[in-house]
């Protein structure tokens, strides 16, 4: 960006433990401080335990060196609940000099459990440099181009070793509380969106895709669904024998993919007698990395306008 101010990206995330030993402190750090029931937090490290680790951080600092070459300009990233922390992302940027940087969520559907979450971090950080703050990104043609990309490339593989055409899709993303959509919060129609705009990239027929949400907490008060178990066992009524799932709600690879879907909705996919494919996550996708810079220009063209 030809500019007199220095400017930069802030990727903002979850984070994740790197070791099993480090999940209580990470989940107090997701609570705000409130403890949760040890069965909780020994289902979480018992997780963490079988798929060894995450690599959600690993995975999101090459996504940010793929933006990086893609876009010509310094790349920070802040993790809400482990390292490297948002905070510690302010502080070296403020020691870089940056002085307008845009913040994109890799959570590209807008809800206050996560974006909302994030953007409160950030501001608590009291950014002595100007930020914009991108709310969402669900329907960027880059990303809805890459996840139909990983679709595509993974059914095709399904289709051969099921040698059938016929195995029904299920798109997922990440459940929030009932109570978070009755408030007005945008995440389903958001996530229902980017599942449409993928099915309709990838040329699936109406009938051959359908939704489910995944990940429902395990603590308190009713979580948006379907859930994927329920939605399985539809499809076998139907007289599927196997099912392909594609979360575009997640853009790397991290428990919620690794356990939820590897291990648990395979284990009950093996159960009904039913086989279960996964798409690719993005990770290092280059579309990803077109789609977050593409995010990014829209946002310095009209700051570069506007500082002339």
């Amino acid at each position: 960006m030809a500019n007199s101010k220095k400017t930069a990206v802030l990727l903002l995330a979850h984070g994740s433990p790197d070791s099993v030993d480090q999940v209580p402190d990470f989940l107090l750090r997701v609570t705000g401080g409130r403890p949760l029931p040890q069965p909780v937090v020994d289902e979480v490290k018992h997780r963490y335990g079988l798929i060894g680790r995450s690599p959600l951080t690993e995975l999101t600092l090459k996504q940010a060196d793929c933006l990086t070459r893609e876009i010509g300009m310094p790349v920070y990233v802040g993790m809400r609940n482990w390292n490297p922390f948002i905070a510690d992302a302010v502080k070296n940027m403020v020691t870089d000099g940056i002085e307008y940087a845009v913040a994109i969520c890799l959570a590209p559907q807008n809800s206050r459990t996560s974006v909302g979450l994030y953007r409160s971090a950030l501001a608590d950080t009291g950014t002595p440099f100007t930020v914009d703050f991108v709310e969402s990104w669900h329907d960027q043609p880059s990303l809805i181009r890459a996840f139909a990309e990983r679709l595509r490339a993974g059914l095709d593989r399904a289709h051969r070793e099921a040698k059938t055409q016929t195995i029904p899709i299920i798109f997922t993303a990440h459940s929030v509380p009932e109570r978070t959509i009755a408030d007005g919060d945008p995440y389903e129609s958001q996530a229902k969106e980017t599942a449409l705009l993928v099915a309709r990239e990838a040329a699936l027929a109406p009938e051959s895709w359908t939704f489910a949400f995944q990940s429902q907490g395990m603590s308190g008060g009713a979580w948006l669904g379907p859930r994927v178990e329920d939605t399985i066992l539809g499809l076998k009524e139907k007289g599927h024998r196997g099912v392909f799932v594609q979360p575009i709600g997640f853009l790397c690879d991290h428990v919620e993919v690794l356990y939820d879907i590897d291990i648990a909705f395979k284990e009950f996919a093996d159960n009904q007698s039913m086989r279960l494919w996964r798409a690719e996550s993005l990770n290092d996708s280059p579309l990803l990395a077109a789609a977050l810079a593409d995010v990014a220009r829209s946002r310095f063209l009209p700051a570069l306008l506007a500082s002339k």
